[in-house]
């Protein structure tokens, strides 16, 4: 986990989204060229999905040059690919870190934010995914109007969740997007950081986040983030 958390602090790379959950999945293959017609049910579905994954992750273009790592969805993490689980084969053949998406979307908007849903079974979760060798999690609320008390929740929600991951020795992505289409966008972005500056205070030196925010609307506005310890 140390080599693994230096490498995520000092490399450069993208972070891939392979983790279309059911919603999503059909209009990612529709996109990629397989139309509904061709499945019956959810199994099917997910088959199909799998099989285009692992063409992206198998592809020689998908290594770690460009890649430091990629976003999972639950059952592709219990999913193989060449006869080893997902997470070991991107970690082991392709030496790309896996992520796992976790939360279970998002809840109806209020105070002019969207919560995550509650995450019931979120101890098993963790509990399969170091069985699976997952280095970290993936969890998304969005932010649509300047509203403190909101926002606030948000990360508030995050951070709770975000220290239950940590404490399972995973390393979470805390992730409350702005909706870039906001009218005060400028105005929760300076809300947000304020709140994630007082959230990251509250950490101890062995207690590590990942940040994933929209650009912001000015320049820099989070750049003292990127210098916290």
């Amino acid at each position: 986990m140390n080599s693994q958390l230096e490498r995520m602090k000092t490399k450069k790379g993208f972070i891939a989204a392979l983790d279309q959950s059911g919603g999503s999945t059909p209009k990612a293959l529709l996109h990629y060229g397989v139309p509904e017609s061709a499945y019956t049910n959810d199994e099917e579905m997910f088959n199909l999905v799998h099989k285009m994954r692992t063409r992206i992750i198998t592809s020689p273009a998908f290594n770690s040059e460009y890649i430091l790592g990629a976003i999972l969805f639950e059952q592709t993490m219990d999913s193989k690919i060449e006869g080893m689980y997902t997470a070991d084969y991107l970690a082991q053949k392709k030496d790309i870190l896996p992520f796992l998406k976790i939360d279970k979307g998002l809840a109806d908007q209020a105070n002019g934010v969207q919560l995550m849903k509650p995450i019931p079974d979120l101890d098993e979760i963790l509990r399969r995914a170091n069985e699976r060798n997952i280095f970290g999690t993936k969890m998304r609320s969005v932010i649509k109007e300047a509203n403190r008390d909101g926002i606030k929740e948000v990360v508030e929600q995050q951070f709770e969740i975000g220290k239950q991951i940590i404490a399972a020795g995973l390393v979470p992505i805390i992730e409350p997007e702005v909706d870039i289409y906001s009218q005060d966008r400028e105005q929760s972005e300076a809300i947000l950081k304020e709140e994630l500056l007082k959230h990251l205070d509250d950490l101890n030196e062995n207690e590590n986040v990942m940040l994933k925010l929209s650009i912001p609307a000015i320049a820099n506005t989070y750049k003292e983030l990127t210098t916290h310890p």
